[in-house]
């Protein structure tokens, strides 16, 4: 594999691990929170639809965005109020949501375009074009730094560094501020935070609702930075994946970036047949390379990477005691 191909794989890395690494995150400040959230795939398809659809009528993809958000949070809502006001089943109330979104996406885009359960192509103002970082032309010539600076961190869409930035932003959060440190004790220990004076519920009110705007945000970059409109189940699996790195980042949001890097990374690869066979020198099947990522979910949640401990209240719903 020679220099050029190695940045074209990590340009593509960084695009593919985007929509993972903000569901990650939306994963971590609901489990946090003592609320087990397997819906991000529901999340995350309802997200692509609004913002598919919304901004294919509108043509703006900021409009289209905010739809893709409050999409995601109605769904998100939906798990709140089944899993923090009437106690129920965290699994089963995100499995059912991820099945809901399955059909309600498609249903709604075929009534709205009439193009099979697609919306329309998005181009222009409808999509979230690349930005050119500064100096990122001038530096290009610079050898190795310059390509990866002008290539891999330059010329991305604006949710690309977004999701970035979310990485410190969630790490001081959860470990330098006050809502942070209520948190986490809200997913270890939620009776000692209700004996201290402080909501249980609205605690993990809140961290579903951030649930649901970092899904939103994963669902329109699938539709308007990733692809060019929504499609029928085009998530593929991503929202089970970002649980995977999830786990395999042990809850903690420098860890998400890396785990998340090396599952786009592993997609990215699917992507280059022709590296494959020039590393390995013989071809190797293109559904074995897309089964890359799947494999190594597998992996990790079969435990080959190291005990993962999960918050200790996770999954169970808090009866307040009289």
């Amino acid at each position: 594999m020679d220099f050029a191909t190695l940045i074209q794989i990590l340009d593509s890395t960084m695009r593919l691990a985007t929509p993972l690494l903000l569901a990650c995150l939306a994963g971590l400040y609901s489990e946090r929170s003592g609320i087990f959230d397997i819906g991000l795939e529901g999340k995350m398809l309802m997200a692509a639809m609004c913002t598919g659809a919304v901004a294919a009528l509108t043509g703006s993809v900021w409009i289209g965005l905010l739809a893709g958000i409050a999409g995601s949070m109605i769904f998100a809502l939906i798990h709140g109020i089944a899993s923090i006001t009437f106690r129920g089943n965290q699994l089963i109330s995100g499995v059912a949501l991820n099945f809901v979104a399955s059909g309600i996406t498609v249903l709604i885009a075929q009534s709205l375009f009439r193009q099979g359960g697609r919306t329309p192509p998005l181009s222009g103002p409808a999509r979230f074009n690349p930005i050119e970082l500064p100096f990122a032309e001038a530096l290009s010539g610079v050898p190795i730094l310059g390509p990866f600076y002008a290539e891999v961190i330059s010329g991305h869409g604006a949710l690309v560094y977004i999701a970035l930035l979310c990485v410190p932003l969630t790490w001081w959060v959860l470990y330098r501020s006050r809502f942070g440190l209520r948190l986490r004790a809200v997913g270890e220990n939620p009776a000692s935070v209700d004996t201290a004076g402080i909501s249980v519920v609205r605690l993990r009110y809140t961290a579903v609702i951030i649930t649901g705007v970092l899904c939103g945000l994963a669902g329109a970059y699938m539709a308007a930075g990733l692809q060019t409109g929504f499609g029928k189940e085009m998530t593929a699996g991503r929202g089970y994946i970002a649980l995977a790195a999830l786990i395999f980042a042990k809850w903690r949001p420098w860890y998400a970036l890396m785990a998340t890097l090396l599952f786009g990374f592993f997609q990215a690869l699917a992507l280059r047949p022709d590296v494959i066979k020039g590393t390995l020198g013989f071809d190797v099947p293109v559904p074995a390379l897309d089964a890359l990522p799947y494999i190594l979910t597998v992996i990790v949640l079969a435990g080959f990477v190291g005990r993962a401990i999960p918050p200790r209240a996770g999954g169970e719903p808090y009866v307040k005691e009289r």
